[in-house]
């Protein structure tokens, strides 16, 4: 899963909306990593970096729209997701292709936007999200981390959050081929809490469901190696390879050549896939 970040203010610094002409730019990139070998383009207006402010609905779909329709029009080969929590801008971006939709609180801050799943029968991602801006704390060279961010037991409460965000899917009526689980790294939980879930993803995959996981450029790897975060791909790959040790089946990035290498090369090794 490749990202098509349309903001200005991505923590990774590639925001599309920072470009002159963000449409064709974000075209050029669909291109380059459908070239490169991604799945899925997953595009989204909002920037969950902490610190970020929120947008509303109309801000989002005036972000994403123009760059999902000209998508679209260029008729790639490649599944489409859009990264929202808002039932209205996923019910437009439906209008406009059958679209996974992305959501980084798995159904818990818009209630519609389950209905509309199960209503469209589109696959829908439930991550785990314990983001509170109060426990952001931010450093000029390396971003923002969360910091005294309380568990009772990290994995078994992410677990057992997760299924609750199952348990508001299935009972909107969206089915279990539908759904797939994405343990939130870097969402409320410390740089140790990261480390700890990566290490041990095989007990998110436990729950039966695929598992995404998302580590790219994310600050546990660069409070880890104490690098910007334009200097983690090698960070990244090795939470990437690790996580698909443990069980992940959809990685979503931002260098999608360079971790397509690495995703296939670590499938060949442990899953006998080439």
């Amino acid at each position: 899963m490749g990202i098509l970040n349309v903001t200005p203010d991505s923590f990774s610094g590639d925001g599309i909306l920072q470009q002159a002409d963000a449409v064709h730019f974000a075209i050029e990139q669909a291109r380059h990593f459908v070239k490169a070998g991604a799945d899925v383009l997953d595009i989204g207006g909002e920037s969950t970096r902490p610190g970020s402010q929120p947008v509303n609905a109309a801000q989002e779909l005036e972000r994403i729209l123009p760059v999902l329709h000209a998508i679209v029009r260029e008729d790639l080969d490649v599944l489409l997701s859009v990264d929202t929590y808002k039932a209205s801008v996923a019910e437009a971006a439906l209008q406009a292709a059958p679209v996974w939709i992305n959501d980084i609180w798995g159904l818990r801050a818009d209630p519609a936007l389950a209905q509309l799943a199960a209503r469209r029968q589109v696959p829908v991602i439930l991550m785990h999200n314990r983001l509170k801006p109060a426990s952001a704390e931010l450093e000029a060279h390396l971003g923002g981390r969360y910091v005294g961010v309380a568990y009772d037991n990290l994995l078994e409460d992410i677990k057992h959050e997760l299924m609750e965000s199952v348990h508001l899917a299935r009972q909107a009526g969206v089915r279990d081929e539908n759904i797939i689980l994405d343990p939130g790294i870097g969402f409320g939980k410390t740089v140790e809490q990261n480390l700890e879930l990566l290490n041990r993803l095989d007990e998110i995959r436990s729950l039966g469901f695929p598992v995404l996981l998302g580590p790219s450029r994310k600050s546990f790897i660069g409070y880890t190696l104490n690098l910007p975060p334009d200097q983690r791909i090698e960070g990244t790959a090795a939470a990437v390879a690790v996580g698909i040790v443990r069980g992940a089946d959809i990685i979503r990035v931002h260098d999608v050549e360079v971790i397509t290498r690495v995703a296939r090369m670590t499938d060949a090794i442990v899953r006998k896939l080439v």
